[in-house]
Order: C-alpha cells, then structure tokens, then sequence
C-alpha cells in the first residue's frame, strides 16, 4: 500500500511552522500510532528529511518533518520555508520549533502520546538530544544521525557553519556562504558544554556516526555516548561513511534503526574482509563462493574468523535465489575461555538470521537465542551485527 503523506503548520511565537506528515499504509481513523519527529541538518528544510519519514511510516509510524523558523539556505524554493530569518535562528530557537511541533504532534487524535521518539540529522540532531534532555519521559528513545555535536566547539573556534570570524570580535552577521547566521547564534551556544546538556535525558539513544565524517569528526560521538549512562546509549561507528547516506547506506542504517527501535542490543560485531571469490555459470544459473575472513572485538567474544568462511550465492536470470554465509570465530568469550562460535546466516524476508553452535559456557545462551543480523557494508567487506532481545 502506498505511503501517504500531507503538509502541517503549527506556530512558534507568531511564526509559521510548515512541515509534513506521513501515514503508515494501515493508517484508519480511530487508531493510534507510535510517533516519530525528524528534524533536518543545517541551511536544509523538511523536504530533505522526507526520505526519513517514509521509511518510519513503512514500519508502522506516523512521522513528521518541518522546517526550522529561519533554517534553510539562499534562494530555497519558499513553499518549504518556515517563517523567520536565519539571523534570528539560534539553536534554543530550533529547540524551541521542536517543541512546539512535539505538542502539535502530542494535540493529534490518533498519536499515541506515550511512543514518541525524535529523530535529528546534523544540527537537527544536536537540537533533538537538547530538546529530549528538556522534554524527558516524553520522548521514548532518540536517534542522533552525525549529530553536530561540534557546534559550541566552532563558535569558540570562529568557524560556524563553515565561516571564519575572530570568536573574540563577532560580526553581527557572519556569512555562511549558503546562508547568513547572526550573532546571536554565536552568543547563545560558544559557553554551552554540549555533553552536560545532553546526559539529561535519561532514554534510550542510538548514534550513527560515520568515521569519514568530515564536517563532525567521530570524536565528538564517541565523547557523546560516554556522557549518557552506561549501556544507555549505542554509538555505531560506520566505515566510508562522510557526512551523508547513499541509498544502501541508508538501507543498512534503517536496518540498525529498526533493531533499536525493537528493543534489541547489538552483540556480535563482526568485521568481514574478503579474500577471493569464484564463480560457475551452468546455463541460466551463476553460483558464487565469497571467500572472507576477519575478526570480532566486542565485550562478548573478541577472536578471528578461522579457517576462511564462506558466502554461497545463487543466481537465476541474474535474479538472486540464494545467500547463505557460513563461517566459524576462534577466541576468547567474556568469561576468558577459549571456544568457537559457528555461524550461519541467511535472509529471512526483511531480515538477516544467524544461527549459531558455540561450545562457549559463558555464550551457551547464543545457541537458542532469537537473533538477528545487519548487514553494513564497506571497503573490503561488510560489517555484520548481531542482535538479540535487549534482556536476553
């Protein structure tokens, strides 16, 4: 069924909030939906987190973008601004769009006002972890997509937005090249110590932070997850991943979403390195062996894929009809005690299910566990996470 979709306003001190909002396919009036509000990255509007909001109403959310009151960039199409101009955006302005759309959203007959999760990209990921630390148990879980937390760093850098000022003598307008921030934006973030602000919140939080980041440096995440509690927050931490998702990023990332979203905790992570491969064509059909090894580091079981492992594709007509990956690690699990772990992995329907034998007496619980994997990919090979019900 097909995803539906139609634009909202609300208002903020006068001005004009324009966002949209997507249906799930099942949506029928006199139901309620768990909700989900993205919020878009610098000089972008609501058009840019549209892709977001589709994959949430796909699983089941009703899901909300908007424009930040005088966010956006020169010459963007008017229809998709909010009201405002951008030297009179700040970031407590942005927190406080946000807040305004979470009551709009909250107002709704068919939200179910205890499901409401925020979702921000960027500086709109920056705000959305401010404004779950102001909102607390009504925000259920947070996802911060390359949040830039390195805003406040920047102001007392004198390098906002890509700019370069004296931090000591601002402009009253500091030119962004796309886009004109005013002093205000300087003044109301260089004192602020995000990560303070930030542990507030007390949810759930799941970071997704690329390592090729070249706007906001993994550091800055890293630094991120260790202010929450611990095990409060997962940190996943992407290879080749710059500041911005191709589509099978993106696919891969809303793969990690729904895990986080279902309660389950990451396990395994395992790094595949392809060796070699080879293929045999008989008439309409292709096989192909993958050959890989690599190895695992997590608190769980830190060992080496050994000997290689092995991924077996069919194909017909070039259709894919088959992907089975086997593979064995040899190391040591959480108790310091030498085992193997025998995994077999294979799609079923949306989602990957490892199987997996281990002699471990520690992991003996892996060998009935209900688990499920994601597929991540990068140079070299693929990333593989395994996940299991978060109180397994």
């Amino acid at each position: 069924m097909e995803i539906k979709n139609r634009t909202f306003i609300c208002e903020r001190d006068g001005l004009i909030i324009r966002g949209a909002q997507y249906f799930p396919a099942d949506f029928a009036e006199g139901k309620t939906y768990p909700a989900v509000i993205v919020s878009h990255g610098f000089t972008d509007n609501y058009v840019s987190a549209a892709k977001y909001c589709e994959e949430f109403a796909k699983m089941g959310y009703a899901a909300f973008c908007f424009s930040f009151c005088g966010g956006g960039r020169h010459g963007e199409d008017e229809r998709f601004r909010s009201d405002g101009a951008t030297t009179d955006m700040t970031i407590p302005t942005e927190i406080e769009d946000l807040i305004t759309v979470k009551n709009y959203v909250k107002s709704l007959p068919y939200i179910d006002m205890g499901k409401l999760i925020l979702v921000g990209i960027s500086q709109g990921g920056f705000v959305s972890g401010l404004t779950a630390a102001k909102c607390g148990n009504e925000i259920e879980k947070l996802i911060l997509i390359y949040p830039a937390i390195c805003i406040p760093e920047h102001a007392r850098r004198g390098c906002l937005g890509g700019s370069n000022y004296d931090p000591h003598d601002v402009p009253d307008v500091i030119d962004c090249g796309n886009t004109l921030l005013g002093k205000r934006f300087h003044e109301t973030i260089v004192g602020m110590d995000p990560y303070v602000e930030l542990a507030a919140y007390q949810g759930d939080v799941l970071i997704l932070q690329g390592l090729e980041d070249k706007i906001v440096n993994y550091s800055y995440a890293i630094r991120a997850k260790e202010s929450y509690r611990k095990g409060q927050c997962r940190l996943q931490l992407i290879r080749n991943l710059d500041h911005g998702f191709d589509t099978p990023q993106l696919e891969s990332a809303f793969a990690s979403i729904r895990q986080f979203l279902a309660d389950r905790k990451e396990i395994l992570t395992i790094r595949v390195i392809i060796t070699h491969s080879d293929t045999v064509t008989e008439g309409n059909t292709r096989k192909v062996n993958i050959f890989f090894t690599g190895y695992c580091d997590t608190e769980y079981f830190q060992g080496t894929i050994f000997p290689e492992g092995c991924d077996a594709q069919e194909y017909h007509l070039d259709v894919q009809t088959k992907m089975q990956a086997k593979y064995t690690l040899v190391g040591l699990d959480s108790a310091g005690e030498q085992c193997s772990i025998h995994i077999v992995n294979q799609k079923d329907g949306d989602d990957w299910k490892p199987v997996v034998q281990t002699d471990s007496s520690a992991l003996a619980w892996l060998n009935h566990a209900d688990l499920t994997a994601v597929l991540e990919g990068g140079d070299g090979g693929p990333t593989v996470r395994i996940f299991v019900e978060k109180d397994a």
